[in-house]
């Protein structure tokens, strides 16, 4: 088996080198690097996804893997300005309290669902967020916060929260 292919039995997990073969077959064949998420999807796997998954995981790779996207692909791991920034906790904060003021102002209360997800429009792309980030129609960066599971998980931990944070949320009618 190692004269036929030498990367036969990987010490990574199999998934890490499907993707690999994917992107590997569609250069052969032709095509571009993906490098757009939800742009390229072969076999139900998002190539895009993939590749900035490993550009910013660089450092969680083995050499080998690191010599093969490299030599193979011709993907190098992502420069310092293209990673994301990772929130604070007043960050996140200040971004579940803004769905919580959007969800106030649209309905009129603050009796969330514990299922329920807020979407919010215009927030920084590149941001790691509490739920997830998608681009919308009109590319607008659109953060989802799972609303409902925040503010109950505030409720549980009323007796921890500052005074203002605590006034904020009185502010929108929050039933402790």
């Amino acid at each position: 088996m190692e004269e036929i292919d030498p990367g036969w039995c990987p010490v990574w997990d199999t998934g890490w080198q499907r993707c690999f073969r994917l992107v590997q077959n569609l250069l052969q064949g032709g095509g571009a690097l993906p490098v757009v998420v939800g742009k390229v999807i072969v076999q139900g796997e998002d190539l895009g996804r993939w590749v900035a998954a490993q550009r910013h995981g660089w450092e969680q790779l083995l050499p080998a893997q690191q010599w093969l996207l490299e030599n193979v692909l011709g993907i190098e791991p992502a420069e310092e300005a293209e990673r994301p920034v990772k929130r604070t906790q007043d960050d996140m904060w200040a971004l579940n309290l803004r769905a919580a003021q959007q969800f106030h102002a649209r309905e009129g209360h603050l009796r969330v669902p514990r299922k329920h997800v807020e979407h919010l429009a215009g927030a920084a792309e590149g941001t790691a967020g509490p739920s997830g980030h998608q681009a919308g129609a009109d590319g607008v960066v659109v953060v989802v916060v799972k609303l409902g599971t925040w503010l109950d998980n505030v409720r549980k931990r009323a007796g921890r929260l500052t005074e203002q944070r605590r006034a904020d949320l009185d502010h929108l009618g929050m039933r402790w």
